[in-house]
């Protein structure tokens, strides 16, 4: 416990040393967005090449993928269907909310945590695979239909999955690792020192993000919706993920940590790129991005204290 607790210490000393470099400045206006891009387009996809590239693969991608994939849909569906009964919202704004309530932080906060509280970046290579390969472009699928009144052809959705540069990454080390590859040592350096850029600029750049952000205000009209996506991920998502991987698929151990863990993660901040591009939700998405990170550290520390 006293492990898990000090990976939580190190996660949150950097994102609050970002918060500081934020508020001082130091780093100039496109801070944030220069670190985003280095850890999404570079550093992330170096760190998952040589994660997976040594990663035990039948372990990681068979149950924890099963248990990621069936717990963020139907968190996902329970949410649009409670909130349409309920709150009788347009679709287009529910499926961003729909997003918000089961699409884990894999990478600014999964990838960190992975490293220091579970002591293995693989673990959340299923996770991460499957959102960006898979549910992220089929909310988007399902936003441009919404949207526009027109479908979205697979050969756009298949363009979206393949350049992404983390599922560039991720699958030349699923292919090193399957076929017992291993790469030249002048190769291997450069790309792991890259990779070990990753963590720390994802960490920072979400700590510059947190300045001035307010969440919950009164003016958008939205506080149901942000408490209740914000319910849903941090309470019936990692809930599902454990009955799911405990009674249906018999988990147990470190594993079955793991995977309740990347469930706990809060909402990604893709939700609020997509929102802002569809120009539906930005406010549910923005605020339970950001209510999810603040809540996510004391589910954290509860589901460590319960499985780890």
């Amino acid at each position: 416990m006293l492990g898990v607790l000090t990976g939580f210490a190190v996660v949150w000393i950097i994102i609050l040393t970002g918060y500081g470099i934020g508020r001082l400045g130091v780093l100039g206006e496109n801070a944030q967005t220069v670190l985003s891009r280095l850890a999404f387009f570079v550093a992330s996809p170096a760190l998952l090449l040589i994660t997976l590239s040594d990663a035990d693969l039948d372990t990681v991608f068979s149950f924890p993928l099963l248990v990621a994939a069936l717990s963020a849909l139907v968190t996902a569906g329970l949410y649009v269907l409670a909130t349409r009964w309920w709150l009788h919202r347009p679709l287009p704004e529910l499926l961003i909310s729909g997003m918000s309530s089961s699409l884990v932080n894999a990478a600014n906060l999964g990838l960190p945590i992975c490293v220091y509280v579970l002591g293995d970046a693989a673990y959340i290579a299923p996770v991460l695979i499957f959102q960006l390969a898979f549910y992220t472009p089929f909310f988007l699928m399902l936003m441009d239909s919404a949207t526009s009144g027109r479908r979205t052809s697979l050969r756009v959705f298949a363009g979206q999955v393949v350049r992404n540069p983390i599922i560039v990454g991720s699958l030349i080390g699923l292919v090193l690792g399957a076929t017992g590859t291993a790469l030249p040592e002048i190769i291997h350096e450069p790309v792991s020192l890259i990779g070990g850029a990753a963590v720390p600029a994802m960490l920072l750049a979400f700590g510059i993000s947190l300045v001035g952000s307010r969440p919950l205000t009164a003016d958008g009209g939205r506080r149901v919706d942000v408490v209740l996506a914000s319910a849903f991920k941090l309470i019936v998502q990692p809930l599902l993920a454990f009955l799911l991987a405990r009674f249906l698929l018999g988990m147990e151990g470190h594993l079955l940590f793991a995977v309740v863990v990347t469930a706990s993660l809060p909402t990604a901040q893709n939700v609020f790129v997509a929102a802002a591009r569809y120009e539906e939700g930005v406010l549910v998405a923005k605020d339970t991005v950001l209510l999810t990170t603040i809540a996510s550290l004391p589910v954290l520390v509860l589901v460590a204290a319960l499985l780890a």
